[in-house]
């Protein structure tokens, strides 16, 4: 698994079908990249694409957890908002190279664009985390092989408010009628809703929460890394929910990380 971890440095991973991980990313010159290159080397990940920004300092996320083990983030993005797209353009080879592309919104939106505009036509399959929350351009949806909304992002693609399972159901549905091929919405211990022409319910994995921060990161790489195992979308859910699981168990953001073998036990 890619044991990257919550923060303001993330940016965009793509995987080979059974093969590499690669992360592109744009740090400072600082201890931050030095720690983070570090760490990605020790985990087998490849560090060439990890892209410098001599003016700006990397991205740091100050993290509050309260008494019922959620979480609060104040995101100083740094260097990573300063991914753009002429830096996509030098990094294109590893993207045409590539069977499943995964992105979130802390990097600009223009560049998100830029990457789906240059690989969607050539199959490569795009899954978003569309985190933060955003307003999204219909003709970027309809580009993505998936999304993965939690409750409140789900409610803003979709205008839809959610307060109950019909109305989660229409959200699904209406991401869906935008034109992604599968709309995962994750609801922390309340599951995971599927919705790809049919819905689909999978069930949380029961566990003691901790700490919720960068359970969503761990659900997303997980997922990644199942579907380009070859999992069908269920069983990758599957999977995905329970590396979340273990994560909520523990402090931290990459600490909490579970390795495969913790997953599979």
């Amino acid at each position: 698994m890619n044991q990257g971890g919550k923060g303001a440095n993330q940016a965009v991973t793509v995987s080979r079908l059974k093969g590499d991980v690669n992360f592109i990313c744009k740090t400072g010159n600082d201890i931050f990249r030095e720690q983070s290159v570090n760490l990605f080397k020790n985990e087998g990940i490849d560090t060439k694409w990890m892209l410098i920004d001599n003016e700006r300092p990397s991205g740091v996320a100050l993290i509050m957890v309260d008494e019922t083990a959620e979480n609060s983030i104040v995101v100083a993005s740094g260097a990573n908002g300063n991914l753009s797209k002429e830096d996509i353009d030098n990094v294109v080879e590893v993207l045409e190279q590539s069977d499943f592309i995964l992105m979130q919104l802390e990097i600009p939106l223009e560049t998100v664009e830029h990457v789906i505009n240059l690989v969607w036509q050539k199959g490569e399959k795009v899954i978003l985390n569309p985190a933060p929350a955003a307003v999204l351009p219909e003709d970027l949806l309809n580009k993505l092989y998936l999304i993965t909304p939690n409750k409140i992002e789900a409610e803003s693609l979709s205008g839809i408010k959610i307060t109950d399972e019909k109305s989660l159901e229409e959200a699904a549905k209406a991401i869906f009628d935008k034109g992604v091929n599968n709309v995962i919405i994750t609801l922390g211990d309340e599951g995971v809703l599927i919705y790809n022409g049919r819905y689909e319910w999978i069930p949380a994995e029961k566990t003691e929460s901790v700490d919720t921060t960068g359970a969503g990161d761990v659900f997303n790489g997980a997922l990644t890394v199942a579907l380009s195992e070859g999992q069908s979308l269920s069983n990758a859910v599957k999977f995905a929910n329970k590396a979340a699981a273990i994560s909520i168990t523990r402090y931290g953001a990459i600490p909490s990380i579970p390795y495969r073998d913790e997953v599979l036990g």
